[in-house]
């Protein structure tokens, strides 16, 4: 088996030149992977013969691929290697030579069991920084344990505070906690990226690597803000809370005639303009509600006040009402007021592509926005063993399904 050729990458993106080996699978490791190649690294997707990565089959499928592939896997290219074997083994090592960043999300050992591991690969390659993203991190009493986003978001903290006093927890419908972790490695691999440019000298031309060890449960455990300190300090456990924003006060979700907006009413001067705009002055001008701490205490009453006058009215008028007044609210979006939103098209965060089959289809845009040097999407996802997908064609620029 010959190495695969993989085309250089075109320059644009501030990550143009970083070579990136994705060995993930699903979810987490290739949003990653997706991310750093928005950003110009070209990233080689490293994927099992006969069927590729399951996500090719993931939820809606058109023309016999997900849809969701063709934002997952865009700007990437891909190899077909059977990792089980030794002759795979022995090619993605070459390819990982040449790399400046592994990403991999296998049950922690798997690599180590194949002679991959980081000392292996960083003994060819000392500059290679490995972002290796499990259930449980890397070591520690539960490191064996099979991990998916569900576990962790449950592990984390997140789910306990989802839903309805009383009641038992939801889940948003989408893999938060894989897409937590993929956004804390990638934050991880530019954090060694630095490093590594710090390290160079004449014993390191490149740099020293290292790993970038992310948990899932972690990843949402760090974004749980004050759970932990407030049961340090007082004994409290946070409980679930249904719409509302426990302690920060007014901030939930309420009725209208025809449906239900948002409300973030908490800060000490836009509650009283929130107030005033729903004629409750007295309770704008209350001395005790001046602050937070004391509205908090009062959340039910409050609630009820903004309640009785929200639904009386429809969102429409609610949402226009309150944003003359500078309060913040919204609507609560479907994926059909996504698409149909102006603010999402001006802010280019809905492109419209053209996949392989001719199939005009709208995704995500890229994020973050960098001013000089942006993201952008360039290749198409690639089909399985497609070392060189086309370019990203748009409809305006003349094709069409």
């Amino acid at each position: 088996m010959r190495t695969p050729h993989i085309p250089q990458t075109q320059d644009g993106g501030p990550l143009s030149g970083l070579k990136v080996i994705e060995l993930g699978q699903l979810i987490a490791g290739p949003f990653a992977g997706k991310t750093l190649g928005d950003f110009g690294a070209q990233v080689v997707k490293v994927e099992p013969p006969g069927t590729g990565d399951p996500l090719r089959q993931w939820r809606v499928v058109q023309d016999g691929t997900s849809v969701w592939w063709q934002v997952q896997s865009r700007n990437k290219h891909s190899v077909v290697l059977d990792l089980r074997t030794d002759e795979g083994r022995a090619e993605v090592r070459r390819l990982i030579d040449e790399a400046d960043v592994l990403i991999e999300n296998f049950k922690p050992g798997t690599l180590e069991k194949w002679g991959m591991g980081y000392e292996a690969l960083a003994a060819r390659n000392p500059g290679l920084i490995m972002l290796r993203i499990s259930g449980y991190g890397q070591d520690g009493p539960y490191r064996d344990l099979p991990g998916f986003a569900v576990v962790a978001e449950a592990m984390g903290g997140l789910r306990h505070l989802m839903g309805e006093p009383g009641r038992p927890p939801v889940r948003a419908g989408v893999s938060l906690g894989d897409t937590l972790a993929a956004l804390h490695g990638v934050i991880g691999v530019l954090l060694a990226l630095q490093a590594r440019a710090k390290s160079v000298g004449p014993e390191a031309p490149k740099g020293r690597g290292q790993v970038v060890d992310v948990a899932l449960y972690e990843a949402v455990f760090n974004c749980m803000e004050s759970l932990l300190p407030e049961y340090s300090a007082a004994g409290v456990v946070r409980q679930p809370a249904g719409s509302a924003l426990p302690g920060i006060a007014p901030s939930n979700a309420y009725r209208c005639a025809d449906g239900q907006v948002v409300i973030g009413g908490n800060g000490d001067s836009i509650y009283k303009r929130l107030m005033a705009a729903i004629g409750r002055g007295d309770l704008g001008e209350a001395p005790d509600l001046a602050h937070n701490a004391g509205r908090a205490a009062r959340v039910d009453e409050i609630d009820a006040a903004i309640t009785a006058w929200t639904v009386q009215r429809p969102v429409a008028e609610v949402v226009a009402t309150l944003q003359a007044v500078s309060v913040p609210v919204g609507r609560i979006y479907t994926v059909q007021d996504i698409a149909e939103d102006p603010h999402y098209r001006a802010r280019g965060m809905i492109e419209r592509i053209v996949t392989a089959t001719g199939q005009v289809l709208e995704v995500p845009g890229i994020v973050p926005k960098l001013s000089a040097t942006p993201g952008a999407i360039r290749t198409l996802a690639p089909g399985l063993g497609e070392t060189d997908p086309p370019a990203a064609r748009r409809p305006e620029q003349g094709y069409s399904a």
